[in-house]
């Protein structure tokens, strides 16, 4: 696995420096996204904000501005408000470890774990679902949960090469052994893997895999009416009665009215004190 890692490594910006908030930056706009999206926005991100503490003086909506068209904009939320965290309470550093990073607003387990890795050198696995497919076919042969993945990940981890380890199988699931049509001749580990010497037979090991979740269609749903809505606030302010149609739902007041509240409960948006009042971003 670490040898084919180094010949097929792929090229991507994070990886050539271990500096804490740049691979803080990179793992939370990964969540939920691939790669080659991200690469853009994560060198505009980081021209304008280097380092926590210009994050951190940074508007919540600059940063939400800055994360246009990347999706998901809570991350932008939790990364401003990481920031503020790291600046506040760590002196703008970046802490190494697992109790305080996973402190920080949208670090989860998986986060924590890639940054220790990958900007603090610690012998920890990080499991995303790219590496959960790998290792519930080619290790496992059978579905299993992030905790099982995990704990198997840990194990097969050679002592003081986490990032080699960690990249390598990151890109075999991504570009080998992908969800659709993996690769098997192209792989470092098919004379091991388990699912390919019972010949590929159903079901999919990794599909059985209780981690492994469906997501609801995104047309028509509470997400698409919330990201209009945010689209909105980046060009400039709305007014109550245009909020519906923001959202796409102009005969739907009601629930451009709950996105409306959430997205003020969260921080992302705010009511002017002028008369009439209009919606803003923070």
């Amino acid at each position: 696995m670490l040898e084919w890692g180094v010949a097929h490594r792929r090229d991507l910006p994070w990886r050539a420096t271990r500096d804490p908030w740049r691979i803080l930056v990179s793992e939370v706009m990964l969540q939920q996204t691939q790669a080659e999206r991200v690469v853009g926005y994560y060198r505009a991100f980081l021209r304008a904000f280097p380092s926590p503490g210009e994050c951190a003086r940074a508007r919540p909506g600059d940063v939400v501005r800055l994360w246009s068209g990347l999706g998901y904009n809570r991350r932008a939320l939790n990364l401003h408000r990481a920031a503020v965290m790291i600046h506040d309470e760590h002196g703008g550093a970046v802490p190494a470890g697992e109790r305080a990073l996973r402190a920080l607003p949208g670090v989860g387990p998986y986060t924590a774990r890639a940054v220790r890795s990958f900007a603090f050198g610690a012998d920890v696995a990080a499991v995303d679902t790219n590496v959960l497919r790998v290792l519930a076919r080619g290790v496992a042969g059978e579905g299993v949960t992030m905790g099982e993945a995990q704990s198997m990940a840990d194990r097969l981890l050679p002592a003081g090469l986490s990032w080699e380890f960690n990249q390598a199988m990151f890109d075999l699931g991504a570009t080998v052994c992908t969800a659709a049509r993996p690769s098997c001749g192209l792989c470092p580990l098919r004379r091991q893997c388990r699912w390919k010497r019972r010949g590929l037979t159903d079901p999919d090991p990794w599909r059985g895999s209780p981690s492994v979740r469906t997501q609801a269609p995104f047309a028509g749903s509470d997400r698409q009416g919330r990201g209009r809505l945010v689209h909105a606030l980046r060009q400039g302010t709305v007014s109550r009665t245009m909020v519906a149609s923001a959202c796409g739902w102009p005969d739907d007041p009601a629930r451009a009215q709950r996105i409306t509240a959430a997205l003020v409960d969260e921080g992302f948006a705010e009511w002017t004190s002028g008369r009439p009042p209009v919606l803003r971003l923070r």
